[in-house]
């Protein structure tokens, strides 16, 4: 009988035990799984809080990123336009200073022209009078002696004829005129 006794089952202590079992299940439901199941929800709000935080500033990066990048894009642009106003100024200034320069030229190629114009003229000028001077000393020489008409014409002539090819350097001064 001794047997028995060991493994007999006395319900009573099963019906306490399941009891006890379910006033402790019903205490720590009240008392403890309500405020963890709380702690935990608020945790969780808190995680979902700071992952949607996470979210808003990723999308802001995202975002700042992109119009940055449309900046970077526009400023080179806008420094490719300023590379091509910058050569169209170069060029034109460029242009602007040759044309000076060929007016400039211009300018004093047509003084340079008129100057020996003008001392090609005076040279005329001064070599016509050292003619007239010569003819009046000749015709003075002349009238110093007697000769015809036609001497007289003979010296005048190689007197111009000698006057031109030293003046000229062998040109023929008097026919020129």
């Amino acid at each position: 009988m001794q047997t028995l006794d060991v493994i007999s089952v006395n319900i009573w202590q099963i019906v306490i035990s399941l009891a006890n079992l379910l006033i402790l299940f019903l205490v720590l439901k009240k008392f403890l799984y309500k405020p963890v199941r709380e702690t935990l929800d608020r945790r969780q709000r808190e995680v979902d809080e700071v992952y949607s935080l996470a979210q808003e500033v990723l999308d802001q990066a995202n975002s700042d990123r992109e119009a940055y990048e449309k900046k970077l894009l526009g400023a080179d642009e806008e420094c490719d336009e300023l590379i091509r106003e910058a050569q169209q100024n170069a060029r034109a200034r460029s242009t602007s200073i040759i044309s000076e320069a060929e007016e400039k030229a211009a300018g004093i190629m047509r003084r340079a022209e008129n100057e020996i114009e003008l001392a090609k003229s005076e040279a005329e000028s001064t070599m016509k009078k050292e003619i007239a001077e010569l003819s009046v000393r000749l015709a003075e020489k002349l009238l110093e002696r007697e000769i015809n008409a036609a001497d007289h014409e003979e010296l005048i002539d190689s007197f111009i004829s000698d006057i031109g090819t030293e003046g000229n350097g062998g040109g023929n001064v008097g026919n020129r005129h």
